[in-house]
């Protein structure tokens, strides 16, 4: 198959607001050309909603019927969603007719990783049949929903893209992809090619929440507060022999699995270097995990932009940090970009999971196509 014009379309669990939307000239397995990327916001009544839709989803928790609330917020993120594909593809010198698919990968409202004795479950909204009615273009969308039917985590499913990254750049060995979204997730390479990927820990998720919660504002903006505040080290060492640090991958995360109800006792300023440390150091954990350690990570995600985190990752993991930028990568955009390529990937019947990074028993296709 040659290479075709891609949209991937991805919006966070931090809900900061925007819809990131990006281009790629893609095959499914090389990357031929990034294209057009932006940040649109929402309409401020969507984000209301979805917050909204967090909220009763966790009361919910995939017991008895969904809450009204999805069907209305789908529709509202469906159609707003298309438009901002439409602003940003016509945006740049292109048509809808020049698109092969759209990967939407919809907004997570609840995500349950599985156990021993039951199939996981996550559920994400995201009318993909309305957006190819609005689109007249093929919509790739439900990415996690086969996975998970197979026993599998349902996450990560970055790790096919970030290893397109790693080949495309010629990273060597020992270079691995860091994720810092709500929750973060890494992807090693190994020698052979092979991968392998799971969330490490929190990220941002906690840090945003503790801010919003003591009134300072929805994020802690460039680490400021961390970098006032002392990290807590008992608490910290406490906190770091919760089991899911040293559980084997794979393993996945929901953005409440990790809270900060355990910082209430701490001033916002120790509260948040606390939380910040934690992120780091179970990163740190995780890389014990791998078969061999990387010594550098590339960190994509909007953690990147906090120096509290990444410093934190040099101190605590005991890597090399860098923003994806040192690779001429947008480290805004990576995650649009992974759907744009799990989309082609869809349409090729080319695997998306792998047992290595959400623990299908084999490599195994996902996605669901809404022709157009």
């Amino acid at each position: 198959m040659d290479p075709i014009w891609a949209v991937g379309l991805m919006t966070g669990t931090v809900l900061d607001g925007n819809i990131d939307v990006a281009l790629l000239r893609t095959d499914g397995e090389t990357i031929a050309e990034f294209g057009a990327y932006d940040l649109v916001p929402y309409p401020a009544e969507i984000n209301v909603i979805l917050a909204e839709a967090l909220a009763q989803a966790r009361a919910w928790n995939f017991e008895g019927p969904e809450p009204a609330i999805f069907a209305e917020a789908e529709a509202l993120l469906t159609r707003a969603q298309s438009e901002a594909v439409r602003q940003v593809v016509e945006g740049a010198g292109l048509s809808m007719g020049d698109i092969g698919v759209v990967g939407f990968h919809g907004q997570t409202v609840l995500h349950r990783a599985p156990t021993p004795a039951r199939l996981g479950a996550t559920r994400q909204l995201g009318d993909g049949a309305l957006m190819a009615q609005i689109l007249g273009c093929d919509v790739g969308y439900d990415f996690r929903s086969a996975d998970m039917a197979a026993g599998g985590q349902g996450a990560p499913l970055s790790a096919i893209y970030h290893k397109a990254l790693l080949e495309t750049a010629g990273a060597p060995r020992g270079t691995a992809v860091l994720n810092l979204g709500g929750v973060a997730n890494v992807t090693w390479r190994g020698e052979d090619g092979s991968i392998a990927a799971f969330d490490t820990g929190p990220a941002n998720a906690p840090i945003n929440d503790f801010v919003r919660a003591r009134g300072r504002g929805e994020m802690d903006v460039d680490g400021a507060l961390a970098l006032a505040g002392t990290v807590d080290e008992a608490l910290l060492a406490e906190r770091l022999t919760m089991d899911y640090m040293t559980r084997p991958y794979p393993k996945s995360l929901d953005r409440f699995d990790f809270g900060h109800d355990w910082c209430a006792g701490l001033s916002t300023e120790d509260g948040a270097a606390t939380l910040t440390a934690f992120s780091a150091a179970a990163v740190g954990c995780a890389l014990d995990l791998l078969p061999t350690r990387p010594d550098r990570l590339i960190v994509c995600g909007g953690g990147r932009r906090n120096p509290a985190l990444m410093a934190a990752l040099n101190a605590r993991a005991g890597v090399v940090a860098e923003p994806a930028e040192v690779m001429g990568w947008r480290g805004d955009a990576v995650e649009a970009e992974c759907f744009a390529l799990l989309a082609v990937r869809s349409l090729r019947g080319l695997p998306i999971s792998f047992p290595t990074s959400t623990g299908v028993p084999a490599p195994m296709t996902g996605g669901r196509i809404a022709r157009a």
